[in-house]
């Protein structure tokens, strides 16, 4: 691939705010969903399914604006020659990811016990994006030499793994060891699986080389913002139609099974069209407070997790108000909670890169 000029090199800043209203969503999403008292959660509520429609997004822009960051920022490092060590850093990074999420898991105190289950290895976000990573690298070495062969490969892993998702998402794979078989199904407990989230993955990536190639271009940024708008809006509202006439089409019936359990395209959409909205307000969204939480994403989700959930020690906030708040409880609580997190984050957490450089120094002191 040919080096576009030096404008690319230039920070994209929404896309700090895109991860951080992901996070900031998340937390508030978390707080509510696991505290508010359920005889709240009534879907004929106008108030709460508008929360419950945006919450749904957070997830696909996440896996998403992992999947476009990090392969923008392995492009850049092929341009300057330093994708080697990039890659390492990134192998680095997922298996880290992979494991904090089993530790966040691990209920240390029932251990000391002599109480053992299996329930540390489902599989959350964190291990999901690990292996995303892994994945991503591992397609990025198959195809360095050729980035349209790679773009290609990405839109069809994002393609197939949404469209064939109602003829797997059942499936127990029940043959594969436990510990592999989480990856792939929800039936013992895991929160994501590997598929179909890689397709959000998949799709981030393929924008990354679209950003990365034409970025420097004179009317990119209002011409991405338009097809952000218009694809995104054409998901969200045609998607189910456009399977179901490519299966009167066919008479493939993959299509109308797709079409009659479609949140994954339309889903997609949200995340466009939240893209089209930051990028078009990307010139207010240099904020440092923006950037700050969006360089401090693992920090976060590591504070949010220990608070809310209890790790380590086995007491958090569930432990006395699961399922037991009002909904003005839950909002200011959330509210609360948000301030808290982001200000441990921001004095007693460095950004993740600092956390990922102090993981690494351990490992290697453990290693010898």
């Amino acid at each position: 691939m040919t080096n576009p000029n030096s404008s690319t090199t230039n920070r994209i800043y929404f896309l700090d705010a895109v991860r951080a209203f992901a996070i900031l969503m998340m937390l508030q999403g978390h707080f509510i969903d696991t505290l508010l008292n359920p005889i709240y959660k009534d879907t004929n509520n106008l108030i709460y399914n508008i929360w419950h429609y945006f919450r749904g997004i957070t997830a696909p822009i996440f896996f998403t604006i992992s999947g476009l960051v990090f392969m923008y920022l392995l492009l850049k490092a092929k341009s300057k020659g330093t994708d080697n060590v990039r890659i390492k850093k990134g192998v680095e990074r997922g298996l880290m990811l992979i494991g904090i999420g089993y530790i966040l898991r691990i209920p240390f105190l029932d251990w000391l016990y002599g109480n053992f289950n299996s329930y540390f290895l489902i599989i959350d976000v964190l291990q999901c994006i690990g292996l995303s990573l892994l994945i991503l690298i591992t397609l990025y070495l198959l195809f360095l030499k050729n980035t349209r062969i790679l773009s290609f490969v990405l839109l069809s892993i994002g393609c197939f793994s949404f469209l064939y998702n109602p003829a797997y998402k059942d499936a127990s794979f029940n043959f594969l060891p436990l510990f592999l078989a989480n990856y792939f199904t929800k039936a013992n407990g895991s929160v994501f699986t590997i598929l179909p989230w890689f397709g959000y993955v998949s799709y981030g990536a393929f924008l990354a080389i679209i950003f990365y190639k034409y970025l420097h271009k004179k009317y990119f940024k209002p011409i991405i913002i338009s097809l952000f708008l218009a694809i995104g809006i054409f998901l969200m509202e045609y998607s189910s139609w456009a399977l179901m006439q490519l299966y009167h089409l066919t008479e493939i019936q993959i299509f109308k099974d797709s079409a009659y359990f479609n949140y994954l395209f339309t889903r997609l959409g949200n995340v466009l069209v939240v893209f089209s909205l930051f990028y078009s307000l990307e010139n207010y969204l240099k904020q440092a407070i923006i950037t700050k939480i969006g360089e401090r994403t693992l920090s976060i989700y590591f504070i949010h997790f220990v608070i809310i959930f209890g790790s380590f020690i086995g007491i958090g906030l569930k432990n006395f108000y699961y399922h037991s708040l009002t909904p003005t409880q839950a909002i200011i609580g959330a509210l609360v909670f948000i301030v808290v997190v982001c200000l441990i984050s921001f004095h007693y957490v460095k950004t993740n890169a600092f956390v990922y450089r102090q993981i690494r120094k351990l490992y290697f002191k453990l290693k010898g």
